[in-house]
């Protein structure tokens, strides 16, 4: 783990990304794969009716393997998509084999519209958060847009964290940096998992 006290939320945004992105097609696979078999082993998930996941983009770890394994459990899966009108904002839309997708403004693919297939975030047993950067306090930064920080901020001012959603981050090893330059709106994160390593923070 490197010291990065000394670099800004962007230098850390920048140092992290470049290494996800280089990860040979190889390694990803097999990160993934751990990955999963943590996941699906996971005593919150073999228990859980509905998780939100996202699929995987800029060199992020690769979830294909383990929405595959909550679809063989009946676990339903969410995707989160970017809402029409409320800025800022993700909808959680169910997410099966037969789902329509297309890009959003970041180029990244999301379930098409359709408000029957809408669960509120209340309902959702598991968040999974995708995320740049952590550290040992549970601290999550994320790509800037702040969408995950406020779907979790309900959670959060609950100060229960067997509310639902129960938030967990999904991360590279070496995604662990020493210390985040937190901002007061940023939501830590309760559990991160790794494909070598199970964190829990509180």
């Amino acid at each position: 783990m490197t010291n990065h006290n000394i670099l800004t939320r962007n230098d850390i945004r920048q140092l992290i990304r470049n290494k996800r992105q280089n990860l040979d097609e190889n390694t990803q696979k097999k990160q993934a794969h751990l990955l999963a078999k943590n996941l699906v082993n996971h005593p919150k998930v073999s228990v859980a009716k509905s998780v939100a996941i996202y699929l995987t983009n800029d060199g992020e770890l690769n979830t294909q393997n383990f929405i595959q394994d909550c679809w063989n459990k009946n676990i339903k899966t969410y995707l989160p998509v970017i809402h029409p009108f409320s800025k800022g904002h993700l909808l959680f839309l169910h997410y099966h084999c037969q789902t329509v997708m297309k890009k959003n403004k970041y180029n990244i693919f999301e379930p098409k519209l359709n408000v029957q297939d809408v669960l509120p975030v209340a309902q959702i047993d598991i968040i999974f958060t995708p995320l740049v950067a952590f550290d040992n306090t549970g601290a999550r930064l994320g790509m800037g847009g702040g969408y995950y920080d406020r779907t979790l901020a309900t959670w959060f001012s609950q100060k229960d964290v067997t509310n639902k959603p129960y938030p967990m981050g999904l991360a590279h090893d070496f995604q662990q940096v020493e210390k985040i330059p937190t901002e007061q709106w940023d939501i830590p994160i309760p559990e991160i998992i790794t494909p070598n390593k199970h964190f829990k923070f509180f």
